[in-house]
């Protein structure tokens, strides 16, 4: 709680001169960002070490979870965000809080490019999951987890999503947002028209 904390103050003081969560949302800081984001963590199997975290932002959910996962023997968060000066803000915040995070300022389809996969892949508010899938499916390897938090609108991603993608879901409601869930998607690949991988 104490890193989470300082996380916070971070936040609140570089919010001013960037703008890193919608401003509405401050007054819920806790529920509406780092609840939100901390549910990720009890969903991911207990081995996952090797994590990444798609459009991180200003750090939701990478981050928290970094911060919530630190004692894990061998647990890696990789964040990767186009935005430089969100970059340095996190790079500040996994410094301050000692969290075991590496930030990548580049696009996720750079990233996506160095043939790497990882454990889990997460992302929040970042697109529609038929364009998300696109992006992840490189990131996915045969045992690879998707935490995705998603609003009301979820069935129908799903359907539009199935028609270029085969993966196996599950839905959990989501702890902070009365509308929202988190999709947990795993066996993730392409239809033979999308195997190229997007």
């Amino acid at each position: 709680m104490d890193r989470l904390a300082q996380y916070e103050s971070l936040l609140l003081k570089w919010q001013k001169s960037i703008n890193l969560v919608s401003a509405g949302t401050l007054p819920e800081l806790w529920r509406r960002h780092m609840l939100d984001s901390a549910q990720l963590a009890g969903l991911a199997p207990e081995g996952a070490l090797r994590w990444v975290d798609l459009g991180s932002g200003g750090g939701f959910p990478g981050l928290v979870i970094a911060i919530l996962l630190a004692e894990r023997p061998g647990f890696e968060m990789h964040l990767v965000e186009s935005d430089q000066r969100k970059c340095i803000f996190m790079r500040e915040v996994a410094r301050v809080t000692g969290a075991p995070a590496t930030i990548y300022n580049m696009r996720i389809e750079a990233f996506a490019d160095k043939g790497v996969t990882f454990d889990v892949v997460s992302a929040r508010a970042l697109a529609p999951l038929d364009r998300l899938l696109g992006w992840a499916a490189p990131l996915f390897g045969p045992e690879t987890i998707g935490l995705f938090l998603k609003g009301k609108g979820v069935e129908d991603e799903l359907t539009l999503a199935r028609k270029s993608w085969i993966f196996e879901a599950d839905l959990h409601p989501s702890q902070s947002d009365p509308v929202g869930s988190v999709l947990k998607l795993r066996g993730l690949h392409g239809t033979d028209r999308e195997d190229a991988g997007g």
